[in-house]
Formats: structure tokens, sequence, C-alpha cells
């Protein structure tokens, strides 16, 4: 990288500050959405009027300025691209600094965090130029009563639709452990072994969701039902931003269907309940009192060979103070178990102390801690072929879609409303 201009120039795009007398990527936007008359994104949009976008330009005289105000506000709210560019400058001149590298952990840091701000500033560069350049040209076809240039900028405009999406992803992921892995608990409920069978359904049915998304999932324990399915199980699921992605799948998922194991064919209601937590990494600090946990090792149980059912190897670790419980017993050794729970107790402890936080402020009611059977988030009505969020009220009938791992309707409906 050119390490000149206070470590700007070498970042493709850095070329001009949005504050000058060229408009804003969202002003730009907002004016050819109103040439369009439709949705490009549901955050920045502008419908002026339910004609048909095909119309002739003089009609259009006075779109653009009725909409700027409410555009430049809209600007620094969603994506604060002002406190970003700067932030990137400070990022980069640190990096610049060769003290920095005597400070591993803090150079590292500062590259992720460099990473994630250019991914921001440079999309709104571009957005910037490419929606100015076609803001000229809607301006020269409004005067010269150009239609065919009008469809012309329609269509160059629909092109940046993706980097407007990619915006309104980051914009969703704020949290400071949203770009993490995590891990999802899943526990079989009410319901015997039809909920043990449903509990295996939901176990599929995140490992498929991960198979759709790229990421890289684990069955890191599982425990079987009497019967069938499992009563427990941990996935973990790597990725980047796998636990913003998935963070708002914590709670209660209800079953009812007609169960194979009745033999008269009765409808049935089981449930399970789901724990996502971040992994946590070395660059966010967890410090435990010892004297806190208390460590119980015992023998593992299912599949693992004949070692690790005939040693205690397997260990339970308990917070008192918070009640958390933690274990793990894949590894055929107790010292690996321990290090692996020890991991698994600072992330739990981490997403308790962020959701106490958060509910004291009363943003996230509906994903408490403490999930009890009260806290359902989703129906699956399998008979009926309805699927409901009882949270964001988004319904669907396409069940055997939605078991095969398609969630992605439910989890963006869920972060847009902040959930």
């Amino acid at each position: 990288m050119n390490k000149t201009d206070g470590g700007i120039r070498g970042i493709a795009g850095l070329k001009r500050h949005p504050n000058d007398a060229r408009k804003s990527p969202v002003e730009g936007h907002c004016i050819l959405t109103a040439v369009r008359h439709e949705k490009i994104s549901p955050y920045l949009s502008a419908r002026t009027t339910d004609s048909p976008w095909k119309q002739n330009a003089s009609t259009l005289s006075a779109t653009p300025s009725k909409i700027w105000p409410s555009a430049r506000q809209i600007s620094g709210g969603i994506f604060d691209y002002d406190a970003k560019y700067e932030r990137l400058r400070t990022v980069n001149a640190s990096l610049e600094d060769p003290a920095v590298w005597n400070d591993p952990k803090k150079a590292q840091e500062l590259g992720k965090e460099k990473k994630s701000l250019d991914s921001v500033v440079l999309t709104l560069e571009k957005l910037t130029t490419e929606l100015a350049d076609n803001s000229e040209l809607f301006e020269m076809s409004k005067e010269e009563g150009d239609d065919a240039g009008l469809e012309t900028i329609e269509a160059e405009t629909a092109k940046l639709k993706p980097l407007i999406e990619e915006l309104e992803f980051r914009r969703m992921f704020g949290g400071e452990a949203d770009p993490l892995n995590c891990f999802i608990d899943i526990q079989a409920g009410a319901g015997g072994t039809e909920a043990c069978d449903w509990a295996s359904m939901l176990l599929r049915q995140y490992l498929k969701y991960a198979e759709r998304k790229g990421f890289k999932a684990t069955v890191e324990e599982e425990t079987p039902g009497d019967v069938a399915g499992i009563k427990s199980a941990t996935i973990k699921v790597e990725g980047e931003y796998a636990y913003g992605l998935l963070r708002t799948e914590t709670g209660v998922h209800r079953l009812v269907r007609k169960s194979p194991f009745d033999s008269s064919g009765g409808r049935h209601t089981s449930f399970s309940s789901l724990f996502v937590y971040p992994e946590i990494d070395d660059s966010i600090e967890i410090n435990i009192n010892p004297s806190d946990v208390r460590t119980d090792t015992y023998r593992a149980s299912g599949a693992g060979g004949q070692h690790i059912n005939k040693t205690d190897s397997a260990v339970r670790l308990t917070h008192i103070p918070t009640g958390i419980v933690v274990q793990c017993q894949d590894g055929r050794s107790q010292h690996s178990n321990r290090d692996v729970a020890w991991q698994r107790l600072r992330s739990r402890l981490y997403d308790f102390e962020m959701r106490k936080r958060m509910e004291e402020q009363q943003k996230l009611e509906d994903t408490k801690t403490d999930v009890g059977w009260g806290h359902q988030i989703r129906s699956y009505v399998l008979d009926n072929s309805r699927i409901k969020d009882l949270r964001t009220n988004v319904e669907v009938s396409a069940t055997q879609k939605v078991l095969d791992g398609d969630l992605d309707v439910f989890i963006e409906a869920s972060l847009k409303q902040g959930l």
C-alpha cells in the first residue's frame, strides 16, 4: 500500500469526501428512485407516485428537490459515513506507524477494523461517483425531454442495487460480537420422543442453513434420545457474521404435526429451545474468577471409542453466580475437554452480560437469556403447511423449504426490526 497522504491514497476509490458540492450517495439514490418510481431497497426508498415509471420527463421536474432534505437526514443516521471515513484515516495512520507491530494483538485488531471500515467507506465512495454521474444525466434528460435517456439511467441504477443491499447488510450488524463465529445449543423440551425428534429436525435445519451460507458447521456435542432424535446438541458455526445472522434465532421453537410415533395418527405439539451465543476470540477480554466455577468430571457417553467411555474424560463447568452450565465430552482427554469447556464458558458469560445490558435498556425483550416455554418465537404447523414467526408475523407455506435451511426471510425480518 502507498504510505502517503495519511495512508489514504493507497485505498482505491477514496477520491472525494461526500460533503462537497456533489450530492451524497443517498441523495443521488433517492433522485434516481424517484425517477424509477420503485423501491431499490427497503431502507432507501422514495416512492413519489403510484403511476408507472415511464412517463414524460417534464412531469418529474420537482421531484429531486422535494426529497433531498429527508435524504440528507437518512444518510448520517443509517451509514454514518463521516465518522467511518475519519476513523479509517486514523486506523490507516496507526497501521503505518512501525511501533504498532510491537503489539501484535493490537495490530491484528486494527487490521480487522480496517477491513470492516473499508467495506462501508469504499462502497459509499463508489455509489457517490456512480449516482452523481447518473444524477447529472437525469437533469440533462429531464431538460431535453429524453425518455430514452431516462430508461438508460434506470438500467444503470439497477446495477447498483447489490451495493446498496451490501450497505444495508453491514448496517444491521453493528454489535461487537456480530462478525464472530457462534455456537447453537439445541435442547429438546416438552413432548417426549416427539420433542427429541423435533430437536433433531432443528439440528438438521441449522446445519443446512450453514451450508447454504457457505459456513463451516460442526456438531460439537450430541446426546441421543431414548427412542429417536436427540435430547440436546451443540453446533459450532464458523464464518463471517455467523453470530450476527443467527443471534435472533434464540428462543423456543414449537412444532405441531401428526406424529409418526403415534399409531393413531394423532396431532401432537412439542417444543425445543435454541440458544445462540458467540465464540469469543482474544479481542474481547472476559475475566472469570476461578472460585466462581465448579468443575465436575464424568465418563463420556455415546460414540467415541473405548478410552473415552471408561475414563472420567468429560468435563462440566458450572458458573455459580449465573447458573450457566457448559460441558464437553468430545475430546479424548480430560485436558482437551477442559480447555474447550472453558472457551465455551467465556462465550456464554459474554453473551449473558451483553443480553443483560440490552434488557436493562429494554431493547431485546424477546431474546432473554432465560428461555422459558412461554417465550415461543416461531411456530411450525406442518399439517397446515404454515410456519409463522410470532415476533415479526412473517409467515410462509413452503414448510419443507424452511426445514431444509431456507431461513433468510425470517432472519432478515428479525434483523430489520432490530430484534
